[in-house]
């Protein structure tokens, strides 16, 4: 297995303000947005990205809300719910509302579909948007992000961990580790 690539904390806040710029140059007018972070990648997301929404254009007003997809998971059989989870607060009545899904990383897809499951649920959005921090490609349904902080070429058995520091965000870190070797192959 060779090394880990690390992506640091000054480029993702630099994706993070691209997203928020993005975001504010579609939505500038429209003032109100509600962004819900996807449990749990997604949730410290949203909150940097509501922070840099206000920055970027006064005239939003961004309120946060969370999404747990955990019962509409395609395979809780082989990842059941967890005994603690974050539990979906919707921070507004999400009909006829503008929604951003929010999410650290794009990946099959899978999560994507859950998240509008839920976000089903609760009502019938207006429109509902998709921001991620990282896109790495692979996708098995038809998911495309409306707004992409960073392009990662990554295989698909790689892994894309992204770590977002709330309380100290010099710590950020994005890290795409290699796939294991399988067993019988193992250099010596």
């Amino acid at each position: 297995m060779g090394p880990a690539k690390t992506i640091g904390a000054g480029e993702i806040q630099a994706a993070i303000t691209h997203l928020a710029s993005a975001i504010a140059t579609r939505h500038g007018t429209e003032g109100k947005l509600i962004l819900l972070g996807i449990a749990n990648g997604g949730i410290p997301l949203s909150r940097r990205l509501a922070l840099s929404l206000s920055k970027a254009s006064p005239a939003i007003t961004a309120k946060c809300g969370t999404l747990d997809i955990s019962f509409h998971r395609d395979d809780i059989g082989r990842h059941p719910i967890p005994k603690e989870f974050t539990p979906t607060l919707l921070p507004a009545d999400v009909n006829g509302a503008t929604v951003i899904l929010v999410d650290d990383v794009l990946f099959s897809g899978r999560t994507v579909k859950a998240a509008l499951d839920e976000l089903f649920d609760h009502g019938r959005p207006a429109k509902v948007e998709l921001a991620v921090l990282v896109d790495r490609g692979h996708h098995r349904l038809p998911v495309t992000a409306d707004y992409v902080g960073l392009q990662l070429a990554t295989t698909a058995a790689e892994k894309v961990i992204v770590t977002l520091d709330e309380k100290n965000p010099a710590r950020d870190a994005i890290e795409i580790r290699p796939a294991p070797r399988p067993a019988g192959n193992a250099k010596r």
